[in-house]
Order: C-alpha cells, then structure tokens, then sequence
C-alpha cells in the first residue's frame, strides 16, 4: 500500500486485504498466544514448524518492515524500490524506453514518486524488464 505522502510502500497498521471486523476477529484469535508468550494450541500438527536445518534463516529483522531478508547482493531500500516500481509497470509496459515508461506510470496512476524515480532514466535505451530499470536508477540487484 503506498503511502500518500509520496513515499515508497512501508508497512501498514492494518490489513488492506480484509475488513476492520475480519482483522479484529484475528486479532481476538491470537490474544491468547501474544499474552502468554507460547504457543495455545491443543494439537501439536497445527503449530508452524521451525526452520529445517540447512535452510535460510527467513527471521524478522525487528528494524526491518521486509519479511524473509533481503537477496543478497540487494539492499532493503533496493528491495523496496523495484518492489514499489513493479507495482506500477506491468509486463505490458515492456519493452520501453524511459519516457514511455514515465507515461506507463502516469497512466497507471502511480504516485509523484515512482514517477520521479523513472524520470532519472538515462534517455535513449530501450528496457526490456524491471531489473533493467532497477540497474539503470543505480540501484543493487541480486548476485
């Protein structure tokens, strides 16, 4: 959800992807596991299982808003950037070069931000996908 002061996507307080009453009735069913520090569930199947061995630790970073990390390689602000610019260009505005990419943007109602960031393109190269863009705006991309 983008922020409407002109800023890439953060985390939100709330859900955009249920109603107030539905995220109030999840609310309800984990206040018993918040208050009391351990899992309340009665059957063991239904607990989430840990992180087998040998597989990437996907923990929260407690100053992060990213789930899961970040690929290495990339930075949270690059992770956030591609992600916000992708929200805006869909695979039809490709390929393209930066102006008409600007225009895709406006088009699909993107915020002066998104906007901005595409009007840095460099003029006269055609790209081909949103990494071509993320590597054109300076931004690190996965090794």
């Amino acid at each position: 959800m983008s922020e409407t002061d002109d800023r890439f996507a953060g985390a939100s307080s709330r859900s955009n992807k249920h109603n107030p009453r539905l995220d109030e009735e999840l609310e309800h069913e984990i206040q018993g596991m918040l208050k009391s520090n351990h899992a309340t569930r009665s059957e063991e199947f239904r607990e989430v299982e840990p992180v087998a061995e040998g597989e990437p630790d996907t923990g929260d970073s407690p100053n992060s808003t990213l789930i899961g990390g970040v690929p290495v390689g990339m930075t949270e602000d690059a992770v956030v950037a591609r992600a916000e610019l992708a929200r805006w260009l869909v695979r039809a505005d490709f390929p393209n070069t930066g102006p008409q990419l600007v225009e895709a943007a406006l088009d699909h109602r993107a915020p002066d931000a998104v906007v901005a960031e595409l009007e840095r393109l460099p003029e006269g190269e055609t790209y081909e996908r949103i990494g071509d863009v993320v590597r054109a705006l300076g931004y690190p991309t996965e090794t």
